[in-house]
This record gives structure tokens, C-alpha cells and sequence, in this order.
């Protein structure tokens, strides 16, 4: 077939049963093309940035750098590369994450080969696929804008309604929602790398929430973020 009619394809997970599975699988449709392979988030995002694949398939729960961090990194980027992620845990606050932070698809590690493979060539075609609903990008943004309304009404807390963030804690959070690690918000707050942590640390438990993806939807959801403030970083 001709070469140019070739889908590459980048895979970053950390599993090597599960990565080898999603390659084989993908590699049965003859014209997906398997470019470069990985289990570590720095690594994947890399080769994102090198190779330029038309999908990268990440899974979320990264050690490192995680799905989230990469994709926001591909969208600040304008990198060519539309993301569609893995996930064991297939939770309404990922998923609300996972469409804010620019992912073109979204999939439970559970989903069938075959549906797989027919949602990287939705995403190719500028599809965005979540929870098996195909949808083009005007109906993925008022989904998302949907979503998000129904979010802050769903957790409002009436009798909660002061941000019970400190003023630095709330710079911090502000830096989590741009994808940044712990070094790069300490190094754009003039602060340790050990303060940050401990700030980290302190969201969490104000709020509730075992991890930095959680902390971000938790503010969304009570509009101490907006949405808007993320879209229009570049």
C-alpha cells in the first residue's frame, strides 16, 4: 500500500502485558503503522514531539509524567498528534479531565479490540469518542460545557462558599492545572521543590482528593477554576 496512506501510531503505557496487547491489536489493521513504544511518560511525550505520529494511545495512570500531563503538553504544544487514552478506572472526573485537557478520545482498558481500533479511526477523521459516543468538535465542546454546568451545580456547597485555599496554595493549584511538575512550579514560584510538595500535599487534604487530577476537577467543578483560563494558555 502506499506509505502515505499509513496511520502511525505512538503507545505509551506502563504495563508490557497490556502495551504489547494494545500493539498487536492495532497492528492487525493494515494500515495503522506501530512508530514508537514506551512505558515512561517523558519518554512517550518525546517521542511525541520527534516522530509527530497522528495518535498517540497513552494510558492516564503514568508513574511519572501521566496521560493528563502529556496531553495537556501535546495541545500547549500545537503538536499534530491527537491523544486517545487508556484507563483502569473509568470515572465521571476523569473522563470531564480528560476532554478539558484536550484527550481526542477517552477508553476503559476493558474496551474490545475491535472498538478500539474503530476509535483511532474516528479520532484520525477529527472525531473525539467518549464513553462510545462519536462526536465532532462543536458537539465536543457544548458536551464538555454541559458536563461542566452540571458538575458546579451537582457539588455546589452553599454552605461552603469561600475558597479555602491559602493565597499560595491557590498559585500552586493554579500551576497543577497547567500540567506543571512540582520542579517547574517551584522554579516559577521562587520556592523548594520540598514546599511545593508540602503545598501539594495540603490541597489535597483540604479537598478531599487522593491526586493532583482530582484536585483540579474538585476546583472546576466549584468554578475556582475556569475553563477558559486553561483553554486560552498557549
Amino acid at each position: 500500500m502506499d506509505l502515505m496512506e499509513e496511520i502511525t501510531i505512538v503507545v505509551v503505557e506502563d504495563h508490557p502485558l497490556f502495551r504489547q496487547a494494545v500493539v498487536n491489536t492495532l497492528s492487525l489493521e493494515p494500515e495503522f503503522k506501530i512508530v514508537g513504544q514506551t512505558e515512561n511518560g517523558a519518554e512517550g511525550l518525546s517521542m511525541i514531539r520527534s516522530l509527530h505520529p497522528q495518535i498517540a494511545v497513552v494510558d492516564i495512570n503514568l508513574p511519572d509524567m501521566n496521560g493528563q500531563q502529556i496531553t495537556h503538553q501535546v495541545v500547549q504544544e500545537k503538536l499534530p498528534t491527537r491523544i486517545v487514552l487508556l484507563t483502569a478506572y473509568d470515572d465521571r472526573e476523569q473522563i470531564i479531565h480528560a476532554a478539558w485537557a484536550g484527550a481526542a478520545a477517552y477508553c476503559a482498558k476493558d474496551i474490545d479490540p475491535v472498538r478500539l481500533i474503530q476509535t483511532v479511526k474516528e479520532v484520525v477523521n477529527g472525531k473525539f469518542v467518549i464513553e462510545n459516543h462519536v462526536y465532532n468538535q462543536q458537539e465536543m465542546e457544548t458536551w464538555l460545557e454541559g458536563e461542566m454546568e452540571i458538575a458546579r451545580h451537582t457539588y455546589s456547597e452553599p454552605g461552603s462558599p469561600f475558597h479555602p485555599l491559602s493565597d499560595r496554595e491557590a498559585e500552586v493549584l493554579s500551576c497543577v492545572v497547567k500540567g506543571m511538575s512540582n520542579k517547574e512550579i517551584a522554579s516559577s514560584l521562587g520556592i523548594s521543590h520540598q514546599t511545593v510538595k508540602n503545598h501539594v500535599t495540603s490541597i489535597l487534604r483540604k479537598f478531599g482528593v487522593e491526586d493532583r487530577t482530582q484536585a483540579v476537577v474538585f476546583a472546576l467543578k466549584r468554578g475556582w477554576v475556569k475553563l477558559n483560563d486553561h483553554v486560552s494558555q498557549e
